[in-house]
């Protein structure tokens, strides 16, 4: 096999892959759906920012990095969203990135994901590292929305089902 097949080999599809980020997605909704309005906005623990915020850095990262990935314009990462202390309006932005990356996702094409990047102006690497970083601070950030909703005697919903 040569070095471009080398690069191109895959272990899952790009649909597998969508369907996956979708998953953790979903299961993050659902988070957000699970706290309390007031607490959503105003419980942290030990310092740590709230759900609200770390669902913020999340706005800023999946859909726009998808929006970056396909158009190639890089562009400064904005994590603060006008919300007006409104799950709701949270809930809706969420579903419009949902939307937003279905939308541009097939039009990154299996060669695209080995390809270098500068994501957000500063974060040098392949589109599917910068894909891989999306879903696992998604996770990393939901970790912590569990933490808080246990705190608040809430169960959160069951991580493994996306």
């Amino acid at each position: 096999m040569n070095a471009t097949a080398n690069k191109t080999a895959q272990v899952i599809s790009s649909e597998e892959l969508l369907k996956h980020l979708q998953g953790h997605r979903n299961l993050t909704r659902r988070t957000i759906e699970a706290f309390p309005e007031k607490e959503f906005f105003s419980h942290s623990i030990g310092g740590m920012r709230t759900f609200a915020e770390m669902t913020m850095e999340l706005l800023g990262i999946a859909g726009p990095g998808i929006q970056e990935i396909v158009s190639g314009k890089s562009a400064p990462l904005e994590e603060h969203v006008e919300h007006g202390n409104s799950k709701e309006k949270i809930l809706q932005l969420w579903d419009g990135a949902t939307e937003q990356i279905n939308t541009l996702w097939p039009q990154i094409t299996t060669e695209r994901f080995q390809e270098n990047i500068l994501l957000f102006e500063m974060y040098e690497g392949t589109v599917i590292s910068s894909i891989f970083y999306f879903i696992d601070n998604e996770i990393h950030h939901r970790g912590q929305g569990f933490v808080y909703l246990r705190s608040l005697g809430i169960e959160p919903p069951a991580f493994y089902e996306r």
